[in-house]
């Protein structure tokens, strides 16, 4: 392999074995250390003569900060979703933005049917129940949930992680349903999926999983009036990004036990998280851990790698966003 000669920073430590692959390359990679979000004047202080980055979902690559980037060619985002950047505006000073996707589809759809499992079966209710010493013996009407055979299934978003979270839910013995901008043939075939509109997926749906993009057009999609079109009986997820859906419409919706449960992966401002969904016995959250797998991580990582390696050696991206 041919030896590269430019600098690459990194904005948060990664998998090594990415870091190697770049180091074999011959590029000069430099770290940020600490594994906490990266200090706005520090970023704007190792971006200035990099001839590329790779970053995290915590920075935020607006205007100013793409001023900065004198040298850079490539922004390889550590991750799926790229909200934090400013795509049109890297575009314009000839800089490359990548992602990472199909290397996490299956880690995130399998925890999409963990928050299924987890809220359907009341699992963390029950595990309290019996750590409190609540438990005296089996009763007919304890802690009861629902099964997943028979339950409509909805696809918001039907994308890479949408339909490896369908395959999943066809498996239960789920009836698959999803709405998206096109028609998804593949999943049709495989699932026996249907298309409907927002509207119908809304109001027919046993489980709702959210899989859409975080854009403005996205930002709030699941608003009050959304929201208020599920059952009283549905079962809301979420592991695609906190912003898509109102925040406090949805808690609303819980205080009234307007939604069975809520199954969240993300929420808004992350990490820091409405107190009032802390409070809530019928919603599930966690701590973005979606691509939380190390393979899934490994493999995000040495993609990152490879669409900066590929695109300081000439070839072009690998996964351009």
């Amino acid at each position: 392999m041919k030896k590269l000669s430019a600098k690459v920073f990194i904005t948060r430590k990664i998998p090594s074995e990415a870091i190697k692959l770049l180091m074999d390359s011959g590029l000069d990679v430099s770290v940020y250390k600490k594994d906490s979000v990266i200090p706005k004047e520090i970023l704007l202080k190792n971006i200035i003569q990099a001839d590329a980055v790779i970053s995290l979902l915590t920075e935020k690559f607006d205007k100013n900060v793409i001023d900065k980037m004198k040298n850079c060619k490539v922004i390889a985002n550590y991750a799926v979703g790229y909200n934090n950047i400013d795509v049109e505006y890297a575009k314009k000073k000839k800089i490359i933005v990548t992602n990472t996707p199909d290397v996490l589809t299956d880690s995130t759809a399998d925890l999409t049917m963990a928050l299924v499992l987890t809220c359907a079966r009341r699992i963390i209710e029950a595990e309290k129940f019996l750590k409190e010493g609540k438990y005296m013996g089996w009763k007919p009407d304890l802690l009861l949930g629902v099964e997943l055979k028979n339950k409509t299934f909805g696809i918001l978003g039907a994308g890479r992680i949408g339909s490896a979270a369908a395959l999943r839910a066809k498996a239960f013995g789920m009836k698959v349903i999803y709405s998206s901008k096109g028609r998804n043939k593949e999943l049709e075939i495989q699932t026996g999926a249907r298309k409907v509109s927002t509207n119908i997926l809304l109001r027919t749906s046993d489980f709702l999983s959210i899989h859409l993009p975080l854009t403005k057009e996205t930002f709030h999609f699941m608003n009050k009036e959304k929201l208020s079109l599920l059952k009283n009986t549905a079962f809301l997820i979420n592991t695609s990004r906190g912003e898509i859906i109102d925040e406090e419409g949805l808690i609303k919706h819980l205080q009234k036990r307007k939604l069975f449960c809520a199954g969240l992966d993300v929420f808004e401002n992350e990490p820091n998280i409405n107190p009032a969904l802390l409070k809530l016995d019928n919603v599930i959250i966690l701590p973005h851990i979606g691509s939380a797998t190390k393979e899934a991580r490994t493999n995000m990582a040495l993609l990152a790698a490879r669409n900066v390696i590929s695109i300081l050696s000439g070839k072009g991206a690998i996964t351009p966003v």
